[in-house]
């Protein structure tokens, strides 16, 4: 018999990583080795666990679900990505499918259908839970290409200034960006400006607003007042 899956998950509600976490555990071909309520320490732990799989949520403080799949990939190759969400807007589908998840699955969809999303993804197949389609799989990816073709801003921006972006969205401010990535205050001022000079941001409630609209973080109404 083959060794288990190893997954970690990654979800911001602690009643959702329990609850998948026991419907996983009781499956004989899986094992969950590490949950995280933040993309940031979750990302870590792909680094450092090198699981066969990573479930995630798109919400989540620190890094989202796009990001995180996208950091997670390029530090563990290995890693295949599920993401496990409430949103099932094609804009959400089509990024994470760019950004490299294997998977979407839906919260609602049930235990079984991450179970199978799970294992199709194992094997090196694509996967996009009901009522999203199977054709719209290559729709998406093809949708996703011509996207990057055309040129993105945000793909001009470096790992460290995605992570910035993200908690500057969140409402953080340069000492607390600084002491949750463990660099500089004068480190996150400049990755913030280079973000912003980038994005052709003129100032933080335009961060915020290109944030949520891109689906990168959860709409806040504090984190648009709160002051860089």
């Amino acid at each position: 018999m083959s060794e288990p899956l190893q997954i970690v998950l990654a979800d911001d509600h602690e009643l959702v990583r329990q609850g998948v976490r026991a419907l996983l555990q009781s499956e004989a071909d899986m094992n969950v080795v590490g949950e995280a309520g933040d993309g940031l320490v979750a990302l870590d732990m792909v680094e450092r666990l090198q699981p066969d799989l990573l479930v995630a949520d798109l919400m989540m403080p620190g890094l989202g679900g796009l990001e995180l799949t996208r950091q997670a990939l390029r530090r563990s190759p290995r890693t295949r990505v599920v993401i496990l969400t409430m949103h099932a807007a094609e804009p959400f589908v089509r990024e994470a499918l760019e950004h490299g998840a294997s998977a979407y699955v839906l919260k609602d969809a049930g235990i079984a259908e991450l179970v199978r999303a799970i294992r199709e993804t194992s094997l090196g197949r694509r996967y996009l839970s009901p009522p999203l389609s199977d054709r719209a799989v290559t729709a998406y990816a093809r949708s996703a290409r011509t996207a990057r073709i055309g040129g993105d801003p945000y793909e001009r921006l470096t790992s460290r200034e995605r992570q910035v972006l993200h908690l500057a969205a969140e409402g953080l401010g340069n000492a607390a960006i600084a002491e949750r990535l463990g660099i500089s205050v004068r480190t996150a001022e400049t990755h913030r400006a280079r973000v912003r000079g980038k994005l052709g941001l003129r100032s933080q409630t335009e961060l915020v607003r290109w944030a949520l609209d891109r689906g990168l973080v959860a709409l806040d109404g504090d984190a648009v007042s709160r002051k860089a």
